[in-house]
């Protein structure tokens, strides 16, 4: 024994490192501790409640983060007892340790903040006021004070030192940081003006997205599109560039439709009496045309016999008449709604005939439902279209190119054959043939 204590007095490193190695295992032991004992008991106790048994909250793990700053506790609280060891040795061993107790802190309080923002989420209030980018900015905020006061430690300086530096660094620190500012400024904007909430449907031809909001960050905005791809907005071009919102639309509970049909203006004519027998059959018609039959005669009894010309006198049309059953048509449409506005309309004539709008919303937003109802609406509008004596305008497809050569090569083959010249009328024949 007396041998040992004299060796320790000859070698006294020998007890720094006796000492420092002990301290480690302490710490060791009291890392496995909190591990092994304390965090699976708390698993084991949590996982008989709601909240524990929630794998995505479960996940984030803020107690093992915490638990990092255990042993470097205790390094930092023992290694100012090791006997014999430099004071830079202990200075540095204490700041290091020290660091690690603010890393630990720094990561848990950010796993906290994310499991915050998760909880958050699954409020009703979430989709209309994400807070996803102000979280962002405080796990930012968090760490960037944590970084200054783990140098400030490590150096064994005081963080009001290297605050006072930043001061001169400031322009540096705006310029590294302008998106983050700028989309902090539009993620405000957004929140506070309630322009874009999760769950919208929102169009942004210039970005390329067209669907449904799923993420409201720091700096994007992601949009599933319906092809269920995932296009990602910047924040701030949703500020300073213009897109589309459907949520009023969704929350109206009616979706527009504003089609036209193009009608032929050759086929436009005014109704003779059988005509009007034969309309007046429509049950949608009937009141319609009687109504009109009797305003017409009022105002041409008070013509004179001098203007009884038929130019003069107030008379039906096929377009008018067509124009009226569409919209009696849509009005006792039992899928559209009757308290928004429903219209049929005639808009300015062009190369492409005579545009006849169909103005109205229908009782539902679901896409699929929304295409069918207005697919049967134009269904039946083109098929009852000569009953009216109306053509749809169409342009000249091949079929009727080749109609009309042929209509052309016949009347020549006939005006030959009736000159009395057959070789030209042959030649029609083996050229139609060909």
């Amino acid at each position: 024994m007396l041998d040992f204590l004299n060796v320790r007095t000859e070698w006294p490193w020998l007890d720094t490192v006796i000492f420092v190695g002990g301290l480690m295992l302490l710490a060791l032991v009291v890392n496995f501790a909190m591990k092994s004992l304390l965090l699976r008991g708390y698993d084991r106790v949590m996982a008989r409640t709601a909240l524990g048994r929630d794998p995505e909250l479960r996940r984030h793990r803020v107690l093992e983060r915490l638990a990092l700053a255990a042993p470097a506790l205790v390094i930092s609280a023992g290694v100012g007892l090791t006997p014999h060891a430099p004071e830079a040795f202990v200075a540095v061993a204490r700041n290091v340790a020290n660091a690690v107790v603010v890393l630990a802190l720094a990561l848990a309080a950010g796993a906290a903040l994310d499991l915050v923002d998760v909880v958050y989420h699954r409020r009703p209030e979430a989709r209309k006021r994400p807070m996803k980018g102000y979280f962002q900015i405080l796990k930012i905020a968090l760490y960037v004070i944590a970084a200054l006061l783990m140098i400030a430690t490590i150096i064994d300086r005081s963080p009001v030192i290297l605050l006072s530096g930043l001061g001169a660094m400031a322009a540096v620190l705006i310029l590294v940081f302008q998106d983050t500012l700028l989309s902090l400024v539009a993620g405000i904007q957004i929140s506070s003006t309630d322009m874009v909430r999760v769950g919208d449907w929102i169009e942004a031809p210039g970005e390329g997205a067209d669907g449904d909001v799923i993420e409201i960050a720091l700096h994007t905005v992601k949009v599933q599109n319906w092809d269920k791809t995932i296009t990602t907005v910047p924040i701030r071009k949703l500020v300073t560039g213009s897109f589309r919102n459907w949520r009023g639309m969704r929350e109206a509970g009616g979706r527009r439709i504003k089609r036209a049909l193009s009608l032929d203006q050759t086929s436009i004519r005014f109704l003779d009496a059988e005509d009007v027998r034969r309309l007046g059959s429509l049950r949608l018609l009937r009141d319609h045309l009687a109504r009109k039959q009797v305003d017409i005669l009022q105002w041409n009894e008070q013509l004179g016999p001098t203007d009884a010309a038929p130019a003069n006198c107030r008379r039906l049309t096929n377009i008018g008449a067509f124009r009226a059953y569409v919209e009696a048509y849509l009005r006792t449409h039992p899928q559209l709604r009757q308290d928004l506005t429903i219209m049929a309309r005639q808009l300015p004539p062009g190369p492409e005939g005579l545009p006849m709008e169909v103005y109205c919303f229908t009782n539902t937003v679901v896409w699929t439902e929304y295409e069918g109802i207005q697919a049967d609406i134009f269904d039946h509008l083109y098929a009852i279209l000569p009953e009216f004596d109306l053509r749809v305008f169409q342009s000249p497809a091949g079929a009727d190119l080749r109609a009309m050569a042929t209509a052309a090569g016949g009347g020549r083959r006939l005006r030959a054959e009736r000159m009395g010249d057959p070789a030209p009328g042959v030649a029609a024949i083996r050229a139609e043939a060909g």
